[in-house]
């Protein structure tokens, strides 16, 4: 089975997908960290709520985190930026 063409094709389309995945965490990580880290430099210790919320975002909205985040006098300016979770009712 190992050796069928059918296997071997699925394999490698496994293994494509995750190497495109694998490079996708890792172009989001430098950007996360970065911002992460002025973050904090800029307000101390960010609640881990946040936190996991901003490592939620896609890279475009980080990217546009990144800007923003130089007009932030307050966490409060960034709890108020970072889009609000869905309450279930």
């Amino acid at each position: 089975m190992q050796e069928s063409v059918i296997y071997q094709d699925i394999l490698q389309k496994g293994l494509q997908q995750g190497l495109q995945q694998g490079e996708e965490r890792g172009k989001k990580q430098e950007p996360l960290q970065l911002i992460l880290r002025q973050l904090t430099r800029r307000f101390g210790a960010i609640e881990p709520e946040i936190e996991q919320q901003i490592r939620t975002l896609s890279i475009a909205q980080l990217e546009e985190l990144a800007e923003a985040l130089l007009d932030f006098s307050s966490q409060s300016d960034l709890v108020n930026y970072l889009p609000q979770p869905h309450q279930e009712d």
